[in-house]
């Protein structure tokens, strides 16, 4: 046997490693643990207000309990105890009186610095050229009319004096923005904050305080009498003047009032009761009270954190025991497990992931909607509603139902946790997904999923009517809704499983009976290309075809993929098409102008070239796999031989240079590819191709590559072998019938070949044939063929 690393087979190159298995295994089981661990700790028993115990539930030890209500209650007392926070900004009202006295000092000056000039005019301009920065001095602004009357008045510092007087009279008692706001604390008064000092107060009086707007209408009260004696004119001068700059000097502080009522809440402790060991927390027949709830959620938290750890290491071990004797009792031994286990594998974890975040997703989306329903609904019949048999039926339709089965299983198994180990929704999921997986497996177009979703659906009406007589549960509209929700559980596992089947054909390169479909139609554009380009190769692919298709139903296996693998199996041809006999034309030959061992690089080239194409059209792996092991490790025999005689005295010709790279087929339908190919080539030499002569090649290159180990990695059988060879020698003798010939039709000195074919001329006989293997020896397989 050839040991070099281009020989090892992929059953060895993919083949299940120890650890990969091990982190599959413990990924999916950790990873499906965390899913469920928010249902791990329950309950024995889950009361709502108003229900009645069914059974006496005492303290297993001492506790603490919270009343959160009573605690909350107590930090909304404190909280409203503290009084609100208003700054006093005592140090307005002289900032007030310097802007008045600097704003009216400054035009003043001019008068008494211009005292002994006799051009009014100019001072007159001196004065208006003053009125913007008077504006900004006392912070207001003054219309032209008000201006002039100060300036005839000279600016007097009788009339700041005024205004002062009045503002600050008007300032002292305290104005506030929004007296009503303030008056809501009149209850319980405020503390009353001195700006810039640490000095603090309690006010009770609030109605003291003016307004803003109160404020400047005490502007003329207050100035009455000081204004008495003074023109009209000039009194709303100073009243106005007034009004405008009265501003706030008492304002609420809102941080500060929040900071005090939080320090005020953290100072409450809670509220605690103590439950003593065997204390009753509720007795049974007694109905439950909002304290009984209280106490039931404590011991349910002080259940769970005590649990949670041992829980979820019991889930863990449930999930990974489950999982690993699935595995070594019946996925260990299926055939299209161990063709790429890895990846099997983890795409069986996958789908397990990623149904039971559908299942928790949906179960908690029930537990929290159905209560509010105005229809009663309740959670028990939307888990009705549940795909889960999508899960059954996407594994089905990529690696059978053989694996799909032990699959249900398990995922109906995990699921039963999440509904508290419910036997009647464990046998309710596991039913659907075997039989959704049942009905799928044979589904060749994209409509054969919602037809099998809607019999899943059918199923789950009569499977939620059982559980329901069997729970005695189907007062009122219950078993009308169970019905609805389980019809529509299986409609969306249909749909599901369509909407899945092509996401996962890309992610994980599988190939269904869907895509094989649509590759099998002969006006694919690379396979009419094949025609246009290579039509020797093209007819020659069709053949192969169906050779293939046929054989693979005579032995159970997958004709429909034997069929396309036969038709894409030479496209690597593509790429240098005039190298490869059956597209040469006028007998001229390349090779013979080449070296034999460029002539074996150019021809195992094409296997390299069509594995490329073949991943650039994203043609699938299984069709990868049978361009990459049609050929096996086949000797190229006519260049090899060649090469020898070319070959010096003591010049070796090493044969593993004549071999292709291999690997040997590994699948039943690539072992046909490679047997219907060998056997339609072979069969264009034949001259004169009657039956014996078709059958006796059939059983001469069967015996040819049995001998040199070609089908040992597959799992052909001897059985098999007789079915296959039977089946092309009917369809290779349907094409090479004896045609009855037409003298009437024929023109002089015309002559037909006995086996009707005017344009085939007698060959050699293939050379690669060892006469020896048509000999009954020990090596051969005897009467192949043969019914």
């Amino acid at each position: 046997m050839n040991t070099k690393p281009s020989d090892i087979s992929l059953k060895k190159r993919f083949s299940a490693n120890f650890w990969i298995l091990s982190g599959i295994l413990f990924s999916v089981t950790l990873l499906s643990t965390l899913i469920l661990s928010p249902t791990l700790v329950v309950m024995n028993a889950s009361y709502q207000l108003g229900d009645i115990a069914d059974k006496n539930i005492k303290a297993a030890s001492d506790f603490f309990i919270e009343d959160k209500t009573a605690t909350a209650q107590q930090r909304e007392i404190a909280r409203n105890t503290v009084l609100t926070v208003y700054d006093y900004d005592k140090s307005l009202s002289d900032t007030l009186k310097r802007q008045i006295h600097g704003a009216f000092a400054l035009p003043r000056s001019v008068f008494e610095s211009s005292a002994n000039e006799k051009n009014p005019a100019d001072l007159h301009s001196q004065i208006i050229k003053l009125k913007p920065e008077f504006e900004k001095t006392i912070g207001i602004s003054v219309n032209t009319g008000a201006y002039s009357i100060l300036e005839n008045e000279k600016f007097s510092k009788n009339i700041s004096d005024l205004i002062t007087n009045i503002l600050s009279k008007i300032m002292s008692n305290g104005v506030v923005a929004n007296k009503d706001l303030l008056l809501r604390e009149n209850d319980k008064g405020i503390a009353l904050k001195t700006i810039g000092t640490d000095s603090e107060m309690v006010v009770r009086n609030l109605k003291q305080f003016y307004g803003l707007d109160q404020a400047k209408t005490m502007v003329r009260i207050v100035g009455e009498p000081i204004l008495k004696n003074i023109d009209y004119t000039l009194v709303n001068l100073i009243v106005d003047f007034t009004q405008r700059l009265i501003q706030p000097n008492i304002t609420l502080n809102r941080s500060e009032t929040e900071k005090r009522r939080k320090n005020a809440e953290e100072v409450i402790n809670s509220t605690l009761y103590k439950i003593q060991r065997g204390e009753m927390i509720v007795r049974e027949g007694e109905r439950i009270t909002p304290l009984h709830l209280i106490k039931l959620a404590a011991l349910k938290e002080r259940a769970g954190k005590k649990q949670a750890i041992e829980k979820g290491i019991g889930t863990a071990l449930i999930i990974f025991a489950l999982l690993t004797i699935t595995y070594l009792i019946h996925l260990k031994y299926q055939r299209k497990i161990l063709h790429y286990q890895n990846k099997n594998l983890f795409f069986i974890g996958s789908i397990v992931i990623l149904f039971l975040l559908i299942l928790q997703f949906v179960t908690s989306l029930a537990q929290s909607l159905a209560p509010g329903t105005a229809f009663n609904i309740s959670p028990e019949s939307i888990y009705f509603s549940i795909p889960l048999a999508a899960g059954p039926m996407t594994i089905c339709q990529f690696l059978g139902f053989n694996i799909a089965f032990p699959f249900a299983i398990v995922l109906s198994l995990i699921a039963a946790i999440i509904f508290e180990n419910s036997y009647e929704f464990c046998l309710f999921f596991l039913l659907n997904g075997i039989m959704g997986a049942y009905w799928v497996q044979n589904c060749k177009e994209r409509k054969g999923f919602i037809q099998a979703g809607v019999k899943v659906g059918l199923l789950n009406i009569v499977l939620a009517t059982i559980v329901d007589i069997y729970l005695i549960d189907f007062a009122g509209f219950k078993l009308l809704w169970d019905w609805t929700f389980a019809f529509s559980g299986g409609l969306i596992a249909g749909i599901i499983t369509a909407g899945l089947t092509p996401l996962m054909e890309l992610s994980f390169g599988y190939t269904t009976d869907s895509s094989l479909h649509e590759l099998a139609n002969l006006d694919q554009p690379l396979l009419r290309r094949l025609m246009l380009e290579a039509p020797g190769t093209y007819h020659h692919s069709v053949i192969v075809g169906s050779l293939a298709e046929s054989a693979a139903s005579e032995i159970d296996a997958n004709p429909l993929l034997a069929k396309v693998c036969g038709y894409y199996h030479d496209i690597g041809k593509l790429k240098n098409p005039l190298y490869f006999i059956e597209n040469q034309k006028n007998g001229k030959n390349i090779h013979n102008k080449l070296a034999p061992s460029m002539s074996c690089l150019i021809l195992t080239s094409h296997v390299k070239n069509g594995i490329e194409l073949a991943r650039e059209k994203k043609l699938g792996q299984d069709i990868l796999d049978a361009i990459g092991q049609h050929h096996g490790t086949n000797l190229i025999s006519f260049f090899y031989n060649k090469a020898k005689q070319l070959a010096k005295e003591n010049q070796v010709v090493n044969i593993d240079n004549f071999r292709y790279p291999g690997p040997k087929p590994q699948t039943r339908e690539t072992a046909l590819v490679m047997l219907a190919d060998v056997v339609e080539a072979a069969s264009r030499t034949l001259e004169q191709p009657t039956p014996a002569r078709i059958q006796g090649l059939v059983q001469q290159l069967f015996n040819k590559l049995f001998s040199d180990n070609q089908l040992d990695e597959c799992p052909l059988t001897l059985k098999d072998l007789h079915s296959i060879a039977r089946s092309f020698n009917k369809i290779l003798n349907g094409i090479y019938h004896h045609r009855i010939e037409y003298p009437d039709k024929l023109m002089a000195g015309e002559s037909k070949e006995k086996n009707g074919h005017t344009d085939r001329q007698p060959t050699e006989p293939p050379s690669d044939i060892d006469t020896a293997d048509t000999d009954d020896g020990p090596s051969t397989l005897r009467r192949l063929g043969q019914s």
